[in-house]
């Protein structure tokens, strides 16, 4: 890798090297908006022609390049309608996201733009509601967490952090369903919480943090106390869930 070298051109000299048949590419992630340490990886997405052999498949894989680890996001050209569903399926759109606010770099017969443009069209119609049972074994599960955060002694610190994490994770899955707004996972989860709900959001982190630095439940069994109210109130008795073989 050349020290002077942008992100733009190693993903693009990636693509080319690796996949010199692509139909287009894009770079996504921290590396296209000037937000990337020397550590951080590629995050780039790259069209596929259809191809009768089976030759190429949609994937995702993970390379060197470089020496620099490039999270790959591969689609056939008539494999990405079907995709897209699903990303919006899992609610958080992480593909979906990587085509909205992804940097082209290389698009010869514009088939990134109209990718990017159904993208932005998937997006802009929400993630799926949740349904009834989602919703009510959801808001059940939550009431679970805070019932066992509030009763575990503070001395008991893994279980009390376990118990946190969970909580919150559950939190933001109903919190952000309740807005229509999209979730995520690890880092993207504060980011799309406080996009969905900026106030109940920062209350959910903050209390998570209490939790961390002083072993201190009350602010996050609050917080998510507050979540349940948008969905009736805590679950405990009358909740039924059939078993599903």
């Amino acid at each position: 890798m050349n020290d002077h070298e942008t992100p733009q051109a190693e993903a693009l000299r990636l693509v080319q090297a690796r996949f010199p048949h692509a139909l287009g590419a894009l770079l996504g992630g921290s590396a296209a908006h000037g937000r990337a340490t020397p550590t951080s990886d590629l995050d780039v997405a790259i069209l596929l022609p259809d191809s009768d052999s089976g030759s190429d498949t949609s994937r995702r894989e993970v390379v060197r390049h470089g020496g620099r680890l490039a999270e790959l996001f591969l689609n056939t050209l008539a494999g990405v309608p079907e995709f897209f569903a699903w990303d919006r399926a899992r609610r958080r759109g992480t593909v979906l996201f990587l085509y909205d606010q992804g940097v082209p770099l290389t698009d010869p017969f514009g088939h990134v733009a109209r990718t990017r443009q159904l993208a932005r069209e998937v997006l802009a119609s929400g993630p799926p509601p949740l349904t009834e049972a989602e919703r009510e074994h959801g808001r059940y599960v939550l009431t679970c967490f805070m019932d066992d955060l509030i009763d575990t002694p503070a001395s008991d610190r893994y279980e009390q952090l376990a118990l946190a994490d969970h909580a919150l994770s559950k939190a933001v899955h109903l919190l952000t369903a309740h807005h229509n707004a999209w979730t995520g996972i690890g880092k993207w989860l504060p980011r799309r919480l406080l996009d969905a709900d900026p106030v109940r959001g920062k209350a959910l982190l903050d209390g998570q943090l209490a939790v961390a630095e002083r072993a201190d439940p009350g602010p996050l069994t609050a917080a998510v106390e507050e979540v349940l109210g948008l969905l009736g109130g805590p679950l405990r008795e009358g909740y039924a869930h059939a078993w599903s073989p």
